[in-house]
Order: structure tokens, then sequence, then C-alpha cells
């Protein structure tokens, strides 16, 4: 994906004002530290403008779009290479969600570096500060439940 100056700002544009940026603990038993780290950029539009949506998905060349049932529709970038990628080349343009964008940056560098449960749990840390910085619901799954089950699975000591 070679972007443009102008395609860079209007990309940051649309996901300051029609974007988010976040990244899920899911409770996954079947994973090593019994938590999958979900990372996300999301671009939201109404089914009305759906074209807007399938003209970034084409822009950028990578992520999905999904229809949702309450006549939205969401483009997505979920995998690590094209988030830090789309980030590392918009960021300088953001403005409301700069600080999302860094912490992302931030969370996709400590995963790949993640080797024991000490590791994991600092992640999971870094990954809470995106309550603070969204408007989200209060999250559930939280570095203290990520310590907690890390704990009861004997990979930290009590």
């Amino acid at each position: 994906m070679k972007l443009s100056k102008e395609q860079k700002a209007y990309i940051s544009g649309f996901l300051d004002g029609d974007g988010s940026i976040h990244v899920r603990l899911k409770p996954n038993s079947s994973y090593r530290f019994r938590f999958q780290i979900s990372p996300s950029v999301v671009f939201y539009q109404s089914m009305k403008e759906e074209k807007y949506l399938f003209w970034l998905k084409e822009l950028i060349g990578r992520g999905y779009v999904r229809k949702r049932k309450d006549g939205m529709i969401e483009y997505i970038l979920g995998d690590m290479e094209s988030i830090q990628y789309l980030l590392e080349c918009i960021k300088p343009y953001l403005r409301l969600k700069k600080k999302q964008a860094e912490l992302m940056l931030r969370v996709l560098k400590l995963k790949a570096g993640t080797k024991t449960a000490s590791d994991f749990l600092k992640l999971a840390k870094e990954i809470d500060q995106f309550q603070a910085l969204n408007y989200s619901k209060k999250r559930i799954q939280n570095s203290s439940l990520v310590e907690k089950v890390l704990r009861e699975e004997g990979f930290l000591a009590p």
C-alpha cells in the first residue's frame, strides 16, 4: 500500500471522526496465557454510505468489510502487520486518536516480544490504558483478571 500525503490525511481524518483504535483481551483457554489479544482499527459508516468504506478498503488493500444488522457497516483491520503499517503511515496526521495510535503501536511491539507470563501481564496493563482514552464500556477483561488467572494457573508465583 503506497499512499499519498493527501490519502494519509484523508484516512486519518476519517479515523478521527468515524473510527476506533482498540485492543480486546478475550479469555481463551487454548492460548498459552489463557487470553487472546485482539487488536483492531475500525472505520464506521451508515449502510447508505457504504461505497466510501469499500473505496477505503480498496485504497488500503487490507482488512475486510462487515455489514451489521443495525444499518451500520464497518471496515476492519485486525492483523498486526496491517494495523502497524497503517498507523505508522497516518500517525502524523491524526488529531483526536493520536494517543490511541501511539498506544496501539506500543502494544503491538510488546505483543511481538512477549515470552513470559510477566511480559504478558505488562502487555495487559498497557492494554488497560485504552479504557481511559476511548469512550468504551467498563472492561471486564483487564490486567487484574489476567493476573488472577495467571496466578491460578501457576504461571506467576503467588
